[in-house]
């Protein structure tokens, strides 16, 4: 069963596409995709998950069809967008999924915004670009694309982020929305990533936390987990054997799984501590 695909507006006019699917009233789920992916690349992941979890699929600003500004496209600007768009759907927060780009979304809006935050899941989540000589050298190459963004190049990349071969129209799906991303933003997006560092701003970071990560993973290595895990303080790691950087591309199913379980705790969790901290007020007030 499809969800419904609308826009919401956020405050100063920008428009962001999302697909909305689940119980309204079951555990918000924000989905954040990585870079020059769009809301489509949760589609393998949506259909498995529970009507119990309300999973919303949002493209960023400069992706999709959202609407493509001028600027603003710093990990702080697009996790601003992302506290915004909690609040134009009235979620209060949310268990927030990003994969790569969006892993550091959903770092930035848990320092930001932890009030946003139930909890976050980082799929091949990266750290500090710096720190690591080859995933640096990567980012400083596609910050200097000489040319315009073609099939070719956009099937390249996409290749790179998985280690078993997806469906064919799966493919070709991923490569057409890396496609509406204009060149000039590709260069944009990714020269903004190498200056990344949010490992000491995480040591102070609230919402738990969940790393999922393929030990095939050809882009984010074992070590920036290992930070990521020092970092955050409730933070743990399922590693996934065989499978590339698109984790929930190459195992949807039991990505959906993973997700399902980990958002649907967290939720309970939330909702015990409010009734908890609910129950104390009354008994303080009839004290």
């Amino acid at each position: 069963m499809k969800g419904r695909v609308e826009h919401l507006t956020l405050p100063g006019g920008l428009r962001l596409e999302y697909e909305e699917r689940g119980d309204p009233d079951g555990v918000p789920v924000l989905l954040l995709h990585g870079v020059t992916d769009s809301r489509r690349s949760w589609d393998p992941v949506l259909p498995h998950l529970p009507p119990s979890i309300r999973a919303i699929a949002l493209s960023q600003r400069g992706h999709g069809d959202s609407d493509r500004p001028g600027g603003g496209y710093a990990i702080e600007d697009l996790a601003g967008d992302a506290a915004a768009a909690i609040d134009a759907l009235g979620l209060g927060s949310a268990v927030v999924v990003g994969h790569s780009m969006g892993g550091w979304v959903a770092q930035r809006l848990a320092i930001d915004h932890p009030e946003r935050v139930i909890a976050a899941l980082l799929a091949a989540a990266p750290g500090a670009p710096r720190e690591d000589a080859e995933f640096s050298a990567f980012l400083e190459e596609m910050s200097m694309l000489p040319g315009p963004v073609d099939d070719a190049l956009a099937r390249e990349f996409q290749l790179g982020t998985t280690e078993r071969e997806l469906p064919e129209e799966m493919l070709d799906l991923f490569v057409a929305e890396s496609l509406k991303v204009p060149s000039h933003l590709w260069r944009v997006l990714f020269r903004g990533f190498l200056d990344i560092d949010l490992y000491e701003e995480l040591e102070s970071a609230e919402p738990p936390a969940l790393l999922v990560w393929g030990d095939r993973d050809a882009l984010v290595a074992r070590a920036q987990q290992d930070r990521l895990m020092e970092a955050i303080p409730r933070a743990r790691l399922a590693v996934y054997e065989g499978t590339g950087h698109a984790v929930h591309w190459e195992e949807p199913q039991r990505f959906a799984a993973q997700l399902a379980a980990f958002a649907l705790s967290q939720g309970r969790s939330r909702m015990m501590s409010s009734s908890e901290s609910s129950g104390r007020s009354k008994r303080a007030l009839t004290a």
